[in-house]
């Protein structure tokens, strides 16, 4: 595989992934592009390439990656392939059979944790996760995600204690393809 530069990954994700139209994002706000990351995590070769320039961002001290319940579980495998650290799938809520668990895979009490997920808008889904994460004796201080749409997400994490580490803002992603 050909390791890609910063600025080929960004033109390579923008391509695989941006779409232009009418879309409803989860914090309820109407955009009239959309970066659609089911496009860049079914790519294996583009997924690798992620990870790879994902992983000098996750802090030396990290136990467990946490991917969040859809889009940041590939993210959280690969990295975990890339950097030998065991990962969690958490999901939205508990499921209610089985386990029951919003957290599986790797145990999550007393571990430093590090929410992994694929864009952030508002951060209220990371918000919530990590909230979860803590229920349960989870140390969060960190969230890395691809993309950071730039719209209150970093704010809303900061006001939990949680440092947002994007790859990439929104800006730098189109200004690729400017």
């Amino acid at each position: 595989m050909r390791v890609m530069d910063r600025r080929d990954l960004a033109a390579a994700i923008f391509d695989s992934s941006h779409l232009t139209g009418e879309f409803l994002l989860r914090s309820g706000q109407v955009s009239d592009e959309y970066f659609d990351k089911y496009r860049f995590e079914a790519d294996p070769q583009l997924l690798r390439a992620i990870a790879h320039a994902l992983a000098p961002h996750v802090p030396p001290d990290t136990d467990v990656l946490a991917g969040l319940e859809l889009g940041g579980v590939p993210l959280a495998v690969m990295l975990g392939q890339v950097t030998g650290i065991p990962t969690a799938f958490v999901r939205k809520k508990a499921k209610e059979y089985g386990t029951r668990r919003v957290a599986e895979g790797a145990e999550v009490a007393g571990a430093r944790v590090v929410v992994i997920e694929d864009v952030v808008t508002s951060g209220g889904q990371v918000v919530a996760s990590t909230e979860d994460l803590r229920a349960l004796g989870a140390v969060v201080e960190h969230a890395l995600c691809v993309i950071d749409r730039e719209a209150g997400g970093a704010d809303a994490l900061a006001e939990e204690g949680v440092v947002l580490r994007p790859l990439f803002t929104m800006s730098q992603l189109k200004a690729v393809r400017r």
